[in-house]
């Protein structure tokens, strides 16, 4: 119980600040609106758009790593992969963890830390644009981003480890997903009977966990 209180810690983590970057898409939808409006309505063009929309999703970008691999979310050639047993993909995962992710991020971390430091020192501005905005705001959060990775890695790490001992993949927190989408379609339709809604909204929770416990060979030793 407290090693699973452990890990949904760290995921509630990364789960906070994903949600929190997630807000800067209003953020950046209203100033491309308002841009667009000043450059083709009022025909008064903005100099820095062009950075502080990089910045902005940049941002949103960095920041929702961590709460994607919490979310066991990233793009993986699982073809082999989900017919491996728990175990077997467990170790696989280990493997990798230790050889590439964490040396990797931890690289990121500190080369990152460096490039922040310097920009802030100089008091960095962006030279696209003649008078662009400050930028070393924005390079922190290369190292911000490496951390919560490095953290999220260690939950990723622990659940390997306590596959390997249980045979079972550990649980994720669970967060809002594209089964609330498939449940309100069904829920309105007109066309389909309770038993049939039923039974589609089932299927579609058996696919969502069969896809958060990485992949069917977990599910079928289960």
């Amino acid at each position: 119980m407290n090693a699973q209180r452990f890990l949904h810690t760290i995921d509630g983590i990364s789960t906070w600040f994903g949600k929190a970057a997630a807000w800067l898409i209003i953020g950046l939808m209203a100033l491309v609106c308002a841009e667009v409006f000043k450059r083709y309505i009022l025909n008064m063009p903005t100099a820095w758009i062009f950075d502080a929309s990089n910045m902005l999703y940049g941002t949103l970008f960095m920041l929702a790593g961590a709460y994607t691999l919490a979310q066991n979310g990233h793009v993986r050639g699982d073809f082999l992969y989900s017919s491996m047993p728990p175990r077997r993909q467990a170790l696989l995962d280990l493997v990798l963890y230790i050889v590439f992710f964490l040396p990797g991020i931890a690289a990121l971390v500190y080369a990152g830390w460096d490039y922040a430091s310097i920009s802030y020192r100089i008091n960095e501005h962006s030279n696209v644009t003649a008078d662009g905005p400050p930028v070393w705001q924005f390079k922190f959060m290369i190292p911000l981003a490496g951390a919560l990775l490095l953290l999220q890695g260690a939950a990723e790490i622990a659940r390997c480890i306590m596959c390997l001992q249980t045979g079972v993949w550990p649980s994720r927190l669970k967060d809002v997903s594209e089964i609330d989408v498939v449940e309100e379609q069904l829920a309105h339709s007109e066309h389909v009977d309770e038993e049939a809604r039923r039974a589609a909204i089932e299927h579609a929770q058996n696919i969502e966990e069969s896809a958060r416990q990485r992949g069917m060979g977990g599910d079928l030793q289960r």
